[in-house]
C-alpha cells in the first residue's frame, strides 16, 4: 500500500517565530478521503537537508506533499533542493511563466517569474490565489507555505493526482482506558497475542503514572479495517477485564 509522507520546509518552524498549521490541516483533509498521513518531517531551509529528505522518502515509495520554500528569494530552496534529489536541472516551465506573465504583467521580471523555475519534467500545481504554480515531480508534490494557498492546492493534488489512494472504508480506531494494572509489562502476553490472532490490526499503549485527578493508568488503541477491528477490541477487551482484573472506560468506540 503506498504510503503518504508530510515535508513541512521553514526555518521559521524550527525555531518558533511561526506555528505550524499545515499538520492538522493535512491530516483533516487525508481523513476525509479515508487516507492514512505515515510520517512528518520538518526541515529548515537547507538545500541539502531538504533534498535528502526528499530522496530518502521517494526511495521508501512514498508520496510526499511539501510545503514551504518554493519562492524566489535566497531563504526558499525546496525547487532546487527537489531538482538535487533526482539529479535533474532547474529549468524555466514555458506554463508557469506565462502565468505568472500574465497574473502580474512587466512586475514579472526579473524577480517573480524565477518561481516559474522548476525541475525539469515537473508538472504544474494551479494556485487559485495568484496563479504562482507550485509543482510535482515523481510524486512529489510541492505547494507554497502560505495556508490560504497551500490548503487548496493540495486538496487538488488529492482530488486529481492521488485519487487512486481515496478509500471509502478507512481504517478505524477503538480505544479504552483501562485502570488497575500495575504496568505495560503486566499486559506483554495479551498485547502480543492480539495482534498474532487478529493480523491486520495495530496496536497502541499510552501509560499514565496518574495525578491527583486520576489513578495510574493506561490507554489501549485497536486500529484497523471495521471488519477486523471490531472483533480485535472486542477479544481483547474481555480478556483484559476477566483475566487481569482491570476496570475498563471505553473511549472511542467507531459508530
Amino acid at each position: 500500500m503506498t504510503s503518504l509522507a508530510l515535508l513541512i520546509v521553514g526555518d521559521e518552524i524550527l525555531s518558533g517565530k511561526r506555528q505550524d498549521r499545515h499538520l492538522s490541516k493535512v491530516r483533516e483533509l487525508l481523513h476525509a478521503r479515508g487516507i492514512e498521513l505515515a510520517e512528518v518531517r520538518i526541515v529548515g531551509d537547507d538545500e541539502e537537508r531538504i533534498a535528502q529528505a526528499v530522496a530518502q522518502l521517494h526511495a521508501r515509495g512514498d508520496v510526499v506533499l511539501s510545503c514551504g520554500g518554493i519562492g524566489a528569494t535566497p531563504d526558499d530552496r525546496t525547487r532546487q533542493a527537489v531538482a538535487r534529489a533526482f539529479n535533474v536541472p532547474l529549468v524555466r516551465h514555458a506554463e508557469g511563466e506565462a502565468l505568472i506573465v500574465n497574473e502580474y504583467a512587466e512586475k514579472a521580471f526579473p524577480n517573480r517569474v524565477l518561481m516559474a523555475d522548476f525541475p525539469a519534467g515537473a508538472a504544474l500545481i494551479p494556485n487559485p490565489v495568484n496563479r504562482v504554480a507550485g509543482f510535482s515531480l515523481n510524486e512529489v508534490y510541492c505547494v507554497p507555505g502560505f495556508p490560504e494557498m497551500a490548503w487548496p492546492m493540495l486538496e487538488w493534488v488529492l482530488d486529481t493526482r492521488l485519487r487512486h489512494l481515496h478509500r471509502a472504508a478507512p481504517p478505524v480506531e477503538y480505544s479504552l482506558r483501562a485502570t488497575g494494572t500495575s504496568s505495560e509489562g503486566d499486559l506483554l502476553d495479551l498485547m502480543e497475542q492480539v495482534l498474532r490472532d487478529f493480523p491486520g490490526v495495530s496496536l497502541s499503549s499510552l501509560p499514565s503514572r496518574g495525578d491527583a485527578s486520576r489513578a495510574r493508568h493506561i490507554e489501549f488503541g485497536i486500529k484497523g479495517s471495521a471488519e477486523i477491528a471490531a472483533p480485535a477490541f472486542t477479544w481483547f477487551r474481555q480478556h483484559l477485564q476477566n483475566d487481569y482484573g482491570v476496570q475498563i472506560e471505553d473511549l472511542r468506540i467507531p459508530p
